[in-house]
């Protein structure tokens, strides 16, 4: 037996990985070193200046069989996911943002097909960011969920 300590990962190195996906233009490398984002399916698009970000229609993120409609854990945490990459995209920051409050409003349900969210930094500090994030399906005008999130930036 032996007395060695359990080995442990390798520490990610999150400003050379927000930088080579920078340097690539695919944030979707950003997201591929994040567990969550792969379990759920979320991928990222850049339009210009703006990120748009998805969560194709996975049969693992149904809350509601009956409707068939996602659970509202994966529609918070897709969310969520979203507005932390935005602020390490735009902020360019060396470590991930931390959560500081986060509320969000279900207006409609979701169902099982494809979702999109955007983020809008609404008001960056030194140390708090603040972030608006609107989740729709077909029509970004009937959002099925909206969200407002502080978080706390080194």
């Amino acid at each position: 037996m032996s007395d060695a300590a359990p080995s442990t990962p390798a520490k990610l190195d999150i400003k050379l990985i927000l930088q080579k996906a920078i340097e690539l233009n695919d944030f979707g490398y950003l997201l591929a070193h994040v567990p969550y984002a792969k379990f759920i399916g979320m991928k990222v698009e850049r339009f210009g200046d703006e990120l748009v970000f998805k969560l194709p229609a996975k049969d693992d993120n149904i809350g509601n069989p009956v409707l068939p409609a996602l659970h509202g854990g994966v529609i918070a945490g897709f969310m969520e996911m979203s507005a932390i990459v935005q602020l390490m995209v735009f902020m360019q920051t060396p470590k991930v943002p931390k959560i500081v409050d986060f509320s969000i409003d279900y207006l409609r349900a979701g169902y099982h097909k494809d979702s999109f969210a955007e983020c809008i930094i609404t008001r960056q500090g030194r140390r708090v960011a603040n972030v608006s994030i609107n989740c729709w399906q077909t029509n970004r005008k009937q959002m099925i969920a909206t969200a407002r999130a502080h978080f706390l930036i080194e």
